[in-house]
């Protein structure tokens, strides 16, 4: 295997930009009380409210002991409200207080001030973001042929020995 400096690494370079896109946020979302992670769930929320803790989860690529515990910090804020499913008491509701409804209109200019701290044009941000959607949509794909896989040759090992 050839070896590669880190600056030239994928993972890196995304790891990276994440950090300073983290890091890029911060400034505006402390003054409202948010942690990055906490801005994407709203946002989640925004985009359809009173969701399932499963759907969260499953549009932030998060498991649930990631999600629960920002959950109950927003919901200590008096951003969202939990309740069990009547038919489903294994399954929770998360839906938007008012006031959680009223921080969408105090964070509409973070997406313009991100836009401008990237120095890059609109257009090649949308770019951009449909890259790194479609790198996403990729490697999660080839990880699940992955598992797929060795679950195949695990089972197929177990029945082999049984």
């Amino acid at each position: 295997m050839t070896f590669v400096p880190l600056d030239r690494l994928i993972c890196f370079a995304l790891y990276s930009a994440g950090q300073a896109m983290q890091q890029t946020y911060k400034p505006l979302l402390e003054p409202l009380g948010l942690t990055y992670p906490q801005f994407l769930l709203l946002n989640v929320l925004w985009e359809g409210d009173n969701r399932t803790v499963g759907d969260l989860c499953a549009a932030m690529g998060l498991e649930t002991n990631t999600v629960t515990p920002m959950l109950k910090r927003l919901e200590a804020a008096g951003l969202v409200g939990r309740t069990r499913d009547r038919a489903d008491e294994r399954r929770v509701h998360v839906h938007l207080t008012d006031r959680g409804h009223a921080l969408r209109e105090r964070t509409s200019d973070v997406a313009g001030c991100i836009a401008a701290a990237t120095g890059m044009p609109i257009p090649d941000l949308v770019r951009l973001t449909g890259q790194l959607q479609g790198l996403t949509a990729q490697l999660r794909s080839s990880l699940e042929q992955a598992q797929r896989a060795a679950s195949a040759t695990t089972g197929s090992a177990s029945s082999h020995n049984a």
